[in-house]
Order: C-alpha cells, then sequence, then structure tokens
C-alpha cells in the first residue's frame, strides 16, 4: 500500500511555513510521496492580490525543489474551474493507495462544509497541523474530530509540531510594504517575486 499525500493550497506565495509543514506531514504519516497542488481557483476564499496560476506553480515548484519526496503537480491547474478537494481525490485515488489530506486548523473544522464531505472522508485520511497557539480553539477541535469520527467513521489526525504563525497574507502585506521577507520565503521564491514585480 503507497502512502501519499496531498498539501493543496493557494500558495500566493508559498512560504517556510508551508516546506515546514509539508516535511513534517511526510514524516509523522510515513509518506512515501507527498503532491503539492496549487488551486486553480479555490472555492473558499478569494485572494486580495491575484496571481496567475501559472506564477504560483512555479513557485511552488522553486520552494519545494530541494525536499525530497516532494511532487508539485498542476492537476488541479489542468482541470481549471474552481478546484474542489473531492475531484482532486478521486483522481487520486486507487486500489493500492492510502491518501492523506493535509488541512490547517482553519479548513478541519470546516470539512463537513465542503463539497461531498462524505466522499472526502471515504477517499483520504484528513490530517490537520496547528499554525496558531489559539486556546480557544481546543475544544473546539476536540469536539469536531469526535462529530467526524462519529458521522464519517474516521479519526482526524494532528501532525505534532510547533506552531509556525506565519500566512501567506502576513508575506504579501510585507511585500507591498518593501519589507524585508528574506526570513519567510525561500530565497529563490523571493527572487522569482522581485523578477516578476508580484505583489506590488
Amino acid at each position: 500500500m503507497i502512502r501519499i499525500g496531498i498539501y493543496g493550497g493557494t500558495f500566493s506565495p508559498p512560504h517556510n511555513g508551508h516546506i515546514a509543514a509539508a516535511k513534517a506531514f511526510m514524516e509523522q504519516m510515513w509518506l512515501d510521496f507527498l503532491y503539492v497542488i496549487p488551486t486553480a481557483t479555490p472555492p473558499h476564499k478569494e485572494m486580495d492580490v491575484p496571481v496567475d496560476a501559472a506564477h504560483r506553480l512555479e513557485m511552488c515548484r522553486l520552494a519545494f525543489s530541494g525536499v525530497e519526496g516532494v511532487y508539485v503537480s498542476d492537476m488541479e491547474m489542468r482541470r481549471g474551474g474552481r478546484s474542489y478537494t473531492v475531484d482532486t481525490l478521486r483522481e487520486l485515488t486507487g486500489e493500492d493507495r492510502r491518501l492523506f489530506l493535509l488541512c490547517g486548523t482553519d479548513m478541519m473544522l470546516t470539512l463537513d462544509q465542503w463539497r461531498e464531505p462524505e466522499e472526502i472522508f471515504k477517499l483520504s485520511y484528513p490530517v490537520y497541523i496547528r499554525r496558531e497557539k489559539d486556546a480557544l480553539l481546543d475544544n473546539m477541535i476536540v469536539q469536531k474530530i469526535a462529530d467526524y469520527n462519529q458521522r464519517y467513521g474516521k479519526v482526524v489526525r494532528r501532525i505534532v509540531t510547533e506552531p509556525i504563525e506565519l500566512s501567506s497574507n502576513l508575506v504579501r502585506e510585507k511585500l507591498g510594504n518593501g519589507e524585508d521577507v528574506s526570513s519567510l520565503i525561500p530565497a529563490s521564491v523571493e527572487k522569482y517575486i522581485r523578477d516578476n514585480h508580484l505583489y506590488v
């Protein structure tokens, strides 16, 4: 049985928190490999500074190029339209595969509001990683995981790591203000952003 991780998102731009999450996901879920999949058009949110999908794909390739076992896929971009996780899972599923789906806390808490949540839980094992230290969410997370287990018959597992309180929104904000982002994103991604005049 091949263990495959799926890490989707806007990645506008990909940052060091994304890379750390991918590495922890691979290690703790014993993944054989991991697909990083930039969305074509995200269904859950609108981007305040829209960047062409081709740029986001190339930035992901640069950001994850040094991480062994990670493959950046354009499958959602090739599919076009709004990117729904259930469609990606259907495309990747197979009898010899076990799929693990990585979510941030906010996404995990709303999985039951996604398109065809029953199918998502049927086709994959959702896993979440905390990117915040908000203790007020602790009880909500416990209750939601219990609810999912009762409704869908699967326990949502957690990646245990120190939360990295970093977001693409913060990086975009700093770039727009002309601030230093060298500690937040890989040098290759920063160069690409500068060369292509993104987020300004």
